[in-house]
């Protein structure tokens, strides 16, 4: 049976972001939103680490053969889009 209990995390913070913090309403809402926001949006390649392995680097290169990293010209936004196929119309929904 799972353990549903909240528990309590500790971390240490510089002086700056303490006394960001404190100005918050709601301190622990708005860390945990920040850190679930965080984990959703986390590089499915490098897991956050901002660094590849020699491995991850090598099924990079292969994909970037076909791929590549491109500005779009409506959000600003970069993102990646295959040579081989279309754009996938995102603004145009």
């Amino acid at each position: 049976m799972a353990n549903n209990n909240p528990a309590t995390i500790t971390f240490k913070a510089e002086a700056s972001l303490v006394e960001a913090l404190q100005a918050m309403p709601n301190r622990s809402a708005f860390i945990r939103s920040a850190i679930l926001t965080a984990l959703n949006n986390t590089c499915p390649v490098c897991q956050g680490t901002g660094i590849l392995t020699p491995h991850q680097k090598v099924h990079w290169d292969e994909f970037a053969q076909n791929h590549a990293l491109t500005e779009c010209g409506k959000c600003r936004e970069w993102h990646l889009v295959c040579r081989l196929g279309s754009q996938s119309g995102l603004h145009e929904r």
